[in-house]
C-alpha cells in the first residue's frame, strides 16, 4: 500500500492534468481549459520534476482544441518567463495556494481574448469561464493536498 501511494503521489499531476483534458464538455470546459488549473498549479505553486515540459504540451493541446494560435501556450511561457526573473513575489509559498495569482493569469487572457472579437456572447462566456475556473481551482488543488496529507 505504501509503495501505491508513493506512486499516486508522483503520477498524480501528470494524471489529473490529462483527465481534466480529456473532460473537454462545450459549456463546463471547452476545448480542456480546466487543464490550465494543475498545469499552473504544478508549474508554479508546487514545482514537480518535469512538469513544466508537459505543461507546455497540455497549453499546446488547449490551443489546438480551442483553434488559438498558440495563445495559452504563449501566455504560460510568458508568465513563466516572468516567474523566473522576478526575485518579489515568491508563488509557492503564497496563501491560499496562489488562486489570485492563478486569478490574474487566467484574467490576462480572458481579456486578451475578449477583445479578439467584440460581442457580447463572447464577453458573457469569458466572464464565465473565468468565474467558473477561478471556483474550482480551490478543490482541484486541495485533492493534492489531500493526497499528499500536507
Amino acid at each position: 500500500m505504501h509503495i501505491f501511494m508513493k506512486y499516486l503521489k508522483y503520477i498524480m499531476p501528470f494524471l489529473i492534468t490529462l483527465i481534466l483534458w480529456r473532460l473537454s464538455v462545450n459549456f463546463w470546459n471547452p476545448g480542456g481549459i480546466l487543464a490550465l488549473i494543475p498545469v499552473f498549479y504544478y508549474t508554479f505553486v508546487k514545482p514537480t520534476d518535469w512538469f513544466v515540459l508537459f505543461g507546455l504540451v497540455i497549453c499546446f493541446l488547449i490551443d489546438y482544441r480551442c483553434d488559438l494560435t498558440l495563445f495559452w501556450t504563449f501566455l504560460f511561457c510568458l508568465f513563466y518567463a516572468a516567474n523566473g526573473l522576478q526575485k518579489y513575489i515568491d508563488i509557492s509559498h503564497s496563501d491560499k495556494n496562489a488562486v489570485y495569482i492563478f486569478m490574474f493569469f487566467i484574467g490576462i487572457g480572458f481579456i486578451i481574448l475578449s477583445f479578439v472579437d467584440l460581442n457580447w456572447k463572447i464577453l458573457i462566456n469569458n466572464i464565465w469561464l473565468f468565474t467558473w475556473i477561478s471556483v474550482l481551482y480551490t478543490p482541484i488543488t486541495g485533492l493534492d493536498k489531500w493526497i499528499r496529507n500536507d
